[in-house]
């Protein structure tokens, strides 16, 4: 008898876990919150107007982080864009006003293999031909550049963010006149078009 009554207390306890489980996983029972990341933007304020950059850090970590410690410490401040090419890009932050290059010692690794492609509005990291170059000059692609990616024989070109407001002043600036001036031999704005600084867009 004694051993009937401890199987059915067993049984019992097995049943009172069962709907406790049972109920945890309701569909009905309302669920946590999720938690919604914010992704840090900063405003490119320049002399043919102003356009928003939305970085993302997720797919970019170094590179975003990288590009917010050169915007911390005011390195865009009076730097020019200069270089504007139709339909393609244009590209900044690495000569002053004087046209003399802005010093960025601090590089990057190449993030290329992020999954993030050159669309147009994308904005990618400037570099040489060496692959882990890159330091402050960015571009923003005003066209799909789908040869500026990675393939499986070469680096591309790191996608770290994207303009999220202001494409029609970026547009304005990629269709300027150009050619050669100072050190720059082509493709830079013939009337100088100057980035007056980039700021942090405070978070909501």
């Amino acid at each position: 008898m004694k051993q009937l009554l401890l199987v059915l207390g067993l049984l019992a306890t097995a049943a009172q876990g069962s709907i406790s489980t049972a109920a945890a996983a309701d569909p009905k029972t309302p669920a946590k919150p999720s938690v919604t990341v914010v992704s840090p933007q900063v405003q490119v304020f320049t002399s043919m107007g102003n356009f928003t950059i939305e970085l993302n850090a997720e797919r970019a970590p170094l590179t975003v982080a990288n590009f917010l410690a050169y915007v911390d410490k005011g390195h865009y401040t009076n730097t020019l864009i200069h270089r504007a090419v139709a339909n393609f890009v244009i590209q900044g932050g690495g000569f002053n006003t004087d046209y003399t290059p802005k010093p960025a010692p601090a590089t990057v690794v190449n993030e290329s293999g992020n999954g993030l492609s050159n669309i147009r509005g994308s904005v990618g990291l400037a570099r040489t031909t060496e692959p882990h170059a890159g330091n402050a000059q960015f571009f923003v692609n005003i066209n799909d550049n789908a040869a500026l990616d990675p393939q499986q024989t070469r680096w591309g070109y790191a996608v770290f963010g994207r303009v999220i407001s202001g494409m029609e002043v970026v547009d304005k600036i990629g269709n300027v006149a150009t050619g050669a001036h100072g050190p720059i031999k082509e493709e830079t704005p013939l009337q100088p078009v100057i980035i007056q600084k980039i700021e942090r867009v405070p978070a909501p």
